[in-house]
C-alpha cells in the first residue's frame, strides 16, 4: 500500500493501543453486542460446514475473535491484520484460552499467500473500511479455494443516511470512520469477476445497531425486529449482511 493508503483512517485508528483493547467491549458489549457476537459466530458456523482439520484464513482478525471461534472448532486457522496492537490482543486472547492460532501481519489489499491456499476466507468488518474494497475482494477470491465469507453495510438500509453523515463530517475535519456502503448487485458483480457466486446472505437487523443498543433490551430487539421480518422488510432492508460465496466450477 502506498503511504497515502497508510494514512488512512482504517489504519490510523486500529494502531491505537486504547482503541485495540476496549475494541471488543464497544462493539460486543451489553445485551445487544452479545446477540451480535452470537448471531455472528453461528451465521460463521454455518457459512463454513465442516470446520474439523479445515485450513481457514481470517483477513482482518482484529481482536482474533472469528479465529478463535473457528480454531476451536478444530480448523487450522491463520488470522491477519494490518495492525500490531490488534494482533497482540489478538495473541493475548488466545494464550489465555489455549487456542492455537497463528498470527501475523498481513494487509487484505495484498495478501502474501498463494493461489487457492486455504479451503475457506474469512473476512469481517474489513470492506467497509477498505481504501480499496474491489481489490480486497480480489484476494479473498485469490487465495480461497472453495468458499468467501465477508459481511458489508447495504446501500439499502439506513447505514447509507450514517454513513453519508460521517463522510460529511470526515470533511469537515471531526475525528469519525466514514465506512463505505455496498449494493448488493455491486458485490455479486465483483465476485463474479474473480470466479465466485453467491451462495447464501444473512441480514442482520432493520434499524440500525445503534438504536438497539441504545435501547438495551435484547426482548424489544427480537420482538421488533421479527415483526419487521414478517413485513417483508428485513429481506430488501436488512444491514450489515453477511454472504458466503462459492467458487465456480471450470
Amino acid at each position: 500500500m502506498s503511504s497515502a493508503s497508510r494514512d488512512h483512517y482504517s489504519y490510523t485508528h486500529y494502531r491505537d493501543p486504547v482503541t485495540a483493547r476496549t475494541f471488543d467491549d464497544k462493539r460486543f458489549g451489553g445485551p445487544i453486542g452479545e446477540l451480535v457476537a452470537s448471531t455472528q459466530a453461528r451465521v460463521l458456523a454455518n457459512f463454513v460446514g465442516r470446520i474439523q482439520n479445515r485450513p481457514i484464513l481470517d483477513v482482518g482478525t482484529g481482536t482474533g475473535r472469528a479465529a478463535l471461534l473457528l480454531a476451536r472448532g478444530g480448523a487450522r486457522v491463520i488470522g491477519v491484520d494490518a495492525s500490531d496492537e490488534m494482533l497482540a490482543e489478538a495473541r493475548r486472547r488466545a494464550a489465555e484460552e489455549g487456542v492455537r492460532v497463528s498470527f501475523q501481519a498481513g494487509d487484505a489489499h495484498a495478501l502474501s499467500f498463494p493461489e487457492r491456499s486455504f479451503d475457506v476466507v474469512v473476512s469481517l468488518r474489513v470492506l467497509m473500511h477498505a481504501p480499496d474494497p474491489k481489490r480486497c475482494i480480489a484476494e479473498l477470491c485469490r487465495v480461497a479455494d472453495q468458499l468467501v465469507i465477508f459481511d458489508y453495510p447495504s446501500s439499502w438500509s439506513v447505514a447509507r443516511v450514517q454513513s453519508a453523515t460521517r463522510r460529511l463530517l470526515a470533511r469537515v475535519g471531526v475525528r469519525t470512520e466514514p465506512y463505505q456502503v455496498f449494493s448488493p448487485r455491486a458485490i455479486d458483480a465483483a465476485l463474479a469477476q474473480h470466479g465466485f457466486r453467491l451462495r447464501s446472505a444473512h441480514r442482520q437487523f432493520v434499524l440500525p445497531i445503534a438504536f438497539h443498543k441504545a435501547v438495551g433490551s435484547v426482548r424489544f430487539t427480537l420482538t421488533l425486529e421479527n415483526a419487521l421480518d414478517r413485513l417483508g422488510l428485513l429481506t430488501w432492508l436488512g444491514s450489515p449482511v453477511t454472504v458466503v460465496a462459492e467458487r465456480c466450477a471450470r
